[in-house]
């Protein structure tokens, strides 16, 4: 198979597309891959290591509060879809597979107009607005979740899960007592974000105490760029403030409750293992979609959702505790999250993209 895949801004969008590409591989490993993504975003970096071929377009997003100040991003959308027709046609691939962030419109758009096969993947609840717009030519549209069906009004729309659910499956876990800690004892993780969060910080660092003489083990991932703001706080010992984990998904696969945000990777992740979650969704993202991603889960009975609002030591701990000491509590909301969780998603995209290039 020959696949141009696209996806940039944050590895929200980019591991999925990673995810898809190597079950590709895995599936025909004679297959070659394009992958178009962004000059300025993390993608540039991160995927050209990986030994995949790379190309960069210049794209901004839309400015909502200011619509004069799109004039320059319309230039570049135009000029990115000339660019894109130029690498498609070069590549000729069987198929182009979107699998999220802006770069996506002018790449797809390009590929519909000169007549290839495209696909596009929505890892949110709420759709974004490039997938909406692609959703009226897409040969194929892929969701992650059993609501997005219903708000895409095309007739080839198919649950298949978040591509990265299937990744964490497969991974090796990494034990409790590797991490130095008591392996008789739950962990809880409480992580808001890969980079971190100044919001959450201030009150996490007012939380930390409050973990004294629990019958509970606590990893506190910062993000890197806020781990020296712990600095003062009166840590328990029963309590690890880090600033990052390299092997999360490992990490969670011997982790007992996760206290995190909401974003679509996560919510992949939680329910392919059936992990227990308190989710404290970002009110910061386009459309309120961590909230919405939250409260799919929640309706069925597979987390809880606590407000940034109401984040704090009261709130927080009380939840904790509640859902760790009630056995019969927690054991149902595990199941549910396992009912919703995909183990095989990147397969099921896989299946579809050859079903429709035949």
């Amino acid at each position: 198979m020959r696949a141009i895949i696209v996806a940039g801004g944050t590895g929200g969008h980019i591991y999925p597309a990673l995810a898809i590409i190597n079950k590709i591989k895995e599936k025909e490993p004679k297959s070659e891959f394009l992958y178009i993504g962004t000059t300025d975003r993390m993608e540039k970096d991160i995927v050209p290591k990986l030994g995949i071929d790379y190309v960069g377009l210049e794209v901004v997003g839309l400015n909502r509060k200011n619509l004069f100040k799109n004039i320059d991003v319309f230039k570049k959308y135009n000029k990115a879809v000339n660019d894109a027709k130029k690498e498609i046609k070069k590549f000729n691939p069987d198929v182009v597979i979107g699998v999220g962030g802006y770069i996506t419109l002018p790449v797809l758009t390009a590929a519909n107009k000169l007549g290839y096969k495209t696909v596009i993947h929505e890892q949110n609840s709420i759709p974004g607005l490039s997938n909406k717009m692609l959703a009226r030519f897409a040969d194929c549209v892929c969701v992650s979740l059993p609501n997005s069906l219903k708000l895409f009004k095309n007739k080839n729309v198919v649950y298949t899960g978040n591509p990265r659910s299937e990744e964490i499956i497969d991974v090796k876990k990494v034990t409790k007592k590797s991490l130095g800690l008591d392996s008789t004892k739950k962990l809880v993780v409480i992580v808001m974000g890969s980079l971190g969060s100044q919001t959450m910080t201030k009150k996490l660092k007012e939380l930390i105490p409050g973990f004294k003489n629990k019958n509970y083990q606590v990893i506190v991932v910062t993000g890197k760029g806020y781990i020296d703001n712990y600095k003062d706080v009166e840590t328990p010992s029963n309590v690890q403030i880090v600033p990052f984990l390299d092997n999360f998904i490992n990490v969670l696969k011997d982790t007992d409750l996760i206290v995190s945000r909401a974003g679509a990777s996560t919510i992949a992740e939680i329910t392919a293992i059936g992990l227990p979650a308190i989710l404290v969704p970002s009110p910061y993202v386009t459309h309120n979609h961590q909230y919405m991603n939250a409260k799919e889960l929640e309706d069925l009975g597979a987390c809880v959702i606590v407000s940034e609002d109401e984040f704090g030591k009261d709130k927080l701990i009380g939840e904790i505790d509640k859902l760790l000491n009630d056995s019969e509590s927690y054991v149902k909301m595990a199941s549910a999250s396992k009912k919703l969780g995909v183990s095989d998603s990147a397969t099921r995209i896989y299946d579809e993209v050859r079903k429709l290039i035949g």
